[in-house]
């Protein structure tokens, strides 16, 4: 299975994707995970000690010169666009019982985007777990979808959107279905965070009527207590632990 989480910064994407993970290597899955996102720490929420430590493999020049061929330090040129990747996640993942997890950091883009020996390596990376790799793979996105391609979305089994109550969220979900959907990536799925009641689940309900729904987790003090003394939400007594196992059902 292939799974990729967005959403709006802020949502609680990274503890949704932190706690999928976990259950999945609990039932005695290999988890093969993806932290696409620049501005989370996927790897200190599934709970890997030294999480701020491991470096992003869009700062690892070396190897990025390495694998396309590039010249360091050079602007512009000729490099590789189908890269050497496949050893990758074996080689540098991060590790925890039967999780493995790769940074793949940021890429500084240009007005329109990047093409730089940095962004094809990331690119050929996703490409490849997501088609080739026989593990779960859950990716940690940024709040867009821009790691992932065309042929890539084709085989990705569900984009989990992560919504809470609130404008911007909701406007998030649509502007990222629409992006989805111009790859042809129509498999997406809502899971509504931060809920304290009945009447958050109705707001969501009401104002994205249109969307599959996989269910709802709880505000609750104790994943904010995880999140500020760095523990992983999967370690704590919240009753998202459970809803999350009871998602993963349903997918």
């Amino acid at each position: 299975m292939k799974i990729a989480v967005s959403g709006k910064g802020g949502v609680g994407k990274t503890t949704v994707a932190a706690l999928i993970i976990r259950s999945l290597n609990a039932q005695g899955k290999h988890v093969l995970a993806i932290d696409a996102d620049p501005d989370a720490n996927l790897a200190a929420a599934v709970g890997i000690r030294g999480a701020e430590t491991i470096t992003p493999i869009s700062e690892m020049k070396d190897l990025v010169h390495e694998r396309t061929e590039s010249r360091p330090g050079v602007t512009g040129g000729y490099f590789k666009l189908n890269p050497k990747v496949d050893d990758l996640p074996d080689n540098l993942s991060a590790r925890l019982e039967n999780i493995k997890l790769m940074r793949l950091g940021g890429v500084k883009k240009g007005g329109g985007g990047c093409i730089c020996p940095e962004s094809t390596l990331l690119r050929a990376l996703i490409t490849h777990v997501v088609l080739s790799r026989d593990e779960v793979v859950v990716m940690d996105m940024e709040a867009g979808i821009e790691h992932l391609g065309r042929a890539t979305a084709q085989a990705v089994d569900k984009l989990i959107v992560v919504v809470e109550p609130g404008r911007r969220s909701i406007d998030t979900a649509v502007n990222i279905r629409r992006l989805a959907s111009e790859i042809r990536l129509t498999n997406l799925a809502l899971v509504g965070n931060k809920i304290r009641g009945e009447q958050d689940k109705e707001f969501l309900r009401a104002h994205l009527p249109d969307f599959e729904i996989l269910g709802f987790l709880p505000y609750d003090d104790e994943l904010i207590e995880a999140d500020l003394s760095g523990r992983s939400p999967f370690d704590t007594a919240s009753r998202a632990v459970a809803e999350v196992q009871a998602l993963i059902a349903r997918l």
